[in-house]
């Protein structure tokens, strides 16, 4: 992040009001005490993700949209939960998550995941192997046909999002 990115712009000021309209004003609620950071299960394992900060940041009009950090939360709602200003940071992280992509953001390791479900209709692609065992437990093969899931790409532009031509 640039130094001169943390001054208030027009487009900051936008994020920040983007960000508490959708979250029907919660985030102004935060006083910062870190209850959220202290018991977050990732800030334990990566310190780049802390709630308290991510909250701050964006109230004061830094833009994080960009930062992979904003992709780490897992949603787990123990911040949620302890908050003592029953601020409900989960969805005020999706929140930020969703603004990003409608910015154009999205993580490399989500964007896999997309593309891999347009390909096979799930996360992986279904082998000789794992039909083999599905018909040994009494199960119908299953037939890769992504046609449908092509079809859900189109209307929700998700194939725009990957940076795909719409076909």
């Amino acid at each position: 992040m640039k130094k001169e990115e943390t001054i208030r712009s027009p487009h900051h000021e936008e994020l920040r009001k983007d960000l508490i309209q959708r979250t029907k004003g919660d985030i102004l609620k935060c006083f910062g005490c870190g209850t959220c950071t202290a018991s977050c299960p990732v800030m334990r394992i990566d310190n780049k993700y802390n709630p308290r900060k991510i909250v701050r940041m964006m109230l004061l009009g830094v833009d994080v949209l960009d930062e992979d950090f904003i992709w780490l939360c897992s949603t787990c709602y123990t911040c949620y939960e302890r908050c003592p200003q029953d601020v409900k940071l989960t969805e005020v992280m999706d929140a930020l998550k969703n603004m990003a992509v409608e910015r154009g953001y999205i993580h490399g390791s989500l964007k896999k995941q997309i593309e891999l479900l347009g390909e096979h209709g799930r996360l992986y692609a279904v082998g000789e192997f794992d039909n083999k065992k599905r018909m040994r437990g009494g199960l119908p093969e299953i037939h890769m046909d992504n046609k449908n899931i092509q079809c859900i790409f189109k209307i929700s532009k998700l194939n725009k999002l990957l940076g795909k031509d719409e076909q």
